[in-house]
C-alpha cells in the first residue's frame, strides 16, 4: 500500500461517519416533527360549581372526561363538581396561578375577580332558546373574553348554558306580577333579588340544601331555580313557571383554560382539545335543552291553575320584563366600575334584539331529537 492510499483510508471513513451523523440528525428531525404533529398526552383537572350526574351539565363534563382518551390516547380529566375544590373566585386565581388546568363556571360569579363580569348578567335580557344560544355573538362576551385573555390570563373557549327552563316553583302559581307582592321568595343571587324587589316580593338568599326545609315551615313561599332543582323537591312546590329561556335568571356558564398551562401545549395538542370542547358544549346544550323538554312532556301543563310546569307566553313574558324595568341593570351598575357602565347597556340591547331575531321555536337546539338522549336523562 502507498502512501496516497493510506491517507484514502481516514477521509473515508470521516465521510462515512459525517454521513452517518448527517441521517441521525435528519431522521431525528423528522420524528420529532412527525411528533409535534400528533396531540401529546394531557391529565389535566376540570373544575365546576354545579352537580355531578344526573345533572345535565354534570352529565356533559363526564361526556368531556369520557370523550377525552379517545381523541389524544392515554389522557385524563380529573372532575371536580360544585364545592369539591374551589369555590369561583378560588379557581380563578389558581387558573392565573398555573394551578388549575379547567374550569366550567357561572360567569357572574367570577365578579369578587373583576367586577367587570357583571356585564353579562340579569333576567329579562336573552329571553328565548335562540337568543341565548347567540350569547357569543355579543359584542359585550367579546369584550370579556378579551379582558380575561389578558388580565387574568385565562382563556375562554365558549358558554354552556345552565338551564333553557329557568323559573320559580312555588305552592301556588307565579305567572304575573301580582303574584309575587308581598310573597317571601328565594333568590339566586343579588340581581335577581333587585328582580323580586321590582314585582314587590320578598326576596331570601339561602343555599339550596335549605330550601325544602323552608318550604315545609312556610319560611319561603316559593324558589328561583332550574328545572332539574324543581324536579328534585316538585311535592313541596307543586306549581312551577318558566319564563322562556331567562326571563326570570340569566345563567351563562363558560368553558375556560388558565394560559400558563394552555401556552405550554403544542398547537396539535391546543387543536384537538379545542375541538373536543366545542363538541362538549354543543352536547351540554342538547342535554339541558332536553332534561327541560322531557321534564316539560311529563309534567308540564297548558292550565296555570293547575299544579305542574307551566311555560308563560310571549306576552305574559313581556308582562313580567316591564314590570322589573331597570332595576337589575340598576344593581349591576352600582357593582361595577363606571368604565363598564356603557356595556351593561350594551348587553342590555344585544340580547332583547337577540331575542326578537330568534323567536321561541327557531333555534336548532328546540329540534333535538332528544330520543338518543333518553338513555342518560334522568326525570324522576
Amino acid at each position: 500500500m502507498d502512501r496516497s492510499q493510506a491517507r484514502q483510508f481516514p477521509v473515508k471513513g470521516a465521510a462515512v461517519l459525517l454521513a452517518a451523523a448527517l441521517a441521525a440528525t435528519w431522521g431525528a428531525g423528522e420524528r420529532s416533527a412527525w411528533a409535534q404533529d400528533k396531540p401529546q398526552k394531557v391529565v389535566l383537572r376540570f373544575a365546576s360549581d354545579f352537580p355531578p350526574p344526573p345533572h345535565p351539565a354534570g352529565l356533559a363534563m363526564k361526556y368531556f372526561a369520557d370523550r377525552l382518551p379517545q381523541v389524544i390516547p392515554a389522557s385524563e380529566a380529573r372532575l371536580y363538581y360544585a364545592g369539591a375544590l374551589y369555590t369561583i373566585p378560588e379557581a380563578f386565581e389558581a387558573m392565573r396561578q398555573g394551578n388549575l388546568e379547567m374550569t366550567w363556571m357561572q360567569i357572574g360569579k367570577a365578579a369578587p375577580v373583576d367586577p367587570w363580569m357583571m356585564s353579562l348578567v340579569g333576567p329579562g335580557i336573552l329571553t328565548t332558546v335562540g337568543a341565548v344560544d347567540n350569547l357569543e355573538t355579543t359584542r359585550t362576551y367579546k369584550m370579556l373574553v378579551e379582558r380575561l385573555e389578558k388580565n387574568q390570563l385565562i382563556r375562554v373557549f365558549g358558554v354552556g348554558h345552565m338551564s333553557f327552563g329557568m323559573g320559580i316553583g312555588g305552592k301556588k302559581r307565579f305567572a304575573k306580577p301580582a303574584d309575587f307582592v308581598g310573597r317571601k321568595l328565594r333568590s339566586m343571587g343579588p340581581v335577581e333579588n333587585a328582580s323580586l324587589e321590582a314585582w314587590k316580593a320578598n326576596p331570601v338568599v339561602m343555599g339550596f340544601g335549605e330550601v325544602p326545609n323552608a318550604m315545609e315551615s312556610g319560611v319561603i313561599d316559593g324558589l328561583m331555580t332550574s328545572l332539574g332543582g324543581w324536579n328534585s323537591m316538585r311535592e313541596q312546590a307543586p306549581f312551577y313557571t318558566m319564563g322562556g329561556a331567562g326571563a326570570f335568571v340569566g345563567d351563562y356558564y363558560m368553558v375556560s383554560a388558565s394560559r400558563r398551562w394552555w401556552d405550554r401545549l403544542s398547537p396539535a395538542t391546543q387543536g384537538a382539545l379545542q375541538k373536543l370542547i366545542v363538541e362538549t358544549v354543543q352536547v351540554q346544550k342538547e342535554y339541558n335543552w332536553c332534561f327541560d323538554k322531557m321534564a316539560y312532556d311529563k309534567y308540564g301543563t297548558k292550565d296555570p291553575s293547575k299544579p305542574g310546569v307551566y311555560w308563560l307566553t310571549p306576552q305574559e313574558v313581556s308582562a313580567m320584563v316591564s314590570a322589573m324595568g331597570d332595576a337589575p341593570t340598576r344593581y349591576v351598575k352600582s357593582k361595577t366600575p363606571a368604565a363598564a357602565s356603557q356595556w351593561v347597556d350594551t348587553f342590555v340591547k344585544e340580547g332583547r334584539e337577540l331575542s326578537k331575531q330568534h323567536p321561541a321555536g327557531s333555534s336548532w337546539i328546540e329540534k333535538v331529537d332528544c330520543s338518543k338522549h333518553a338513555s342518560r336523562i334522568v326525570i324522576k
